[in-house]
């Protein structure tokens, strides 16, 4: 890991960075069509980077309609090399309730449709990743040490399922998930983590639960009890962004 800014790509409840100073906005253009948005280049905790609010300003993106071949072009043009995701996504297991925070570890894919591969036009060449560990271990490693130094409860690890969206899941979706495997369920983590790979980028998730899945928790659950969830646990996520910058290199 060396070199360029670090990208941080913001999800939803993460549309920018407290504390960022912006030094210069960046509309990019890709050969797979336009990025979410300008890229703010700047600097955080004395580390150059990149961010891309991957839904757009305002919010405005669906999961399904997300460029994510454009965004992870548009970064890899900038000269990253490491991007730290955020995802707002649902809890599954009994660890993983309103509010918590996971490194995750494993993906399982939902999605259909999407334009998953930068081999997805003509004449490129077809290129065959691994993808054992869709998130790179190393960094995964920086965010969890980096945790215990700032004194943060994250979770080591987890699996999330990415479906299509933009529709939540039903009970019985998230009873198959949980039979599957899967932790926690969000909308974003694919292709995008699949794409970093193709681009030769480090990659590493940081899910941040903003309410319990289908049927594992309240019947109704509340708009705003979801703001006010993701607004409390995004602060920890910046805090933990702050810690973690300075050992990546």
């Amino acid at each position: 890991m060396s070199g360029g800014p670090v990208g941080i790509i913001g999800g939803t409840g993460l549309g920018r960075l407290p504390e960022f100073a912006a030094a210069e906005r960046r509309a990019l253009t890709s050969r797979f069509g336009e990025p979410s948005g300008e890229v703010l280049l700047g600097t955080l905790a004395g580390r150059e980077v990149a961010f891309l609010a991957r839904h757009g300003v305002p919010h405005r993106i669906a999961p399904h309609r997300v460029n994510y071949r454009a965004n992870i072009d548009a970064l890899r043009q900038l000269g990253v090399r490491q991007i730290v995701a955020v995802n707002a996504v649902g809890g599954i297991a009994d660890w993983a309730g309103p509010g918590a925070i996971a490194v995750v570890e494993q993906m399982v894919d939902y999605t259909h449709g999407r334009l998953s591969s930068f081999s997805d036009v003509e004449g490129e060449a077809v290129e065959h990743i691994d993808f054992t560990d869709p998130c790179t271990p190393a960094l995964r490693q920086v965010l969890l040490e980096a945790a215990v130094g700032a004194g943060l409860a994250v979770h080591d690890g987890g699996v999330i399922a990415v479906t299509q969206g933009p529709r939540l899941e039903s009970r019985a979706e998230i009873v198959r998930l949980q039979r599957d495997g899967c932790d926690l369920v969000g909308m974003t983590s694919l292709p995008e983590a699949a794409l970093a790979r193709e681009a030769g980028i480090d990659y590493a998730t940081l899910a941040v639960v903003a309410n319990w899945a289908a049927g594992r928790g309240p019947d109704v659950i509340t708009m705003a009890e979801i703001e006010a969830t993701l607004h409390e646990a995004m602060q920890r996520v910046v805090t933990l962004l702050r810690a973690a910058l300075p050992g990546i290199e």
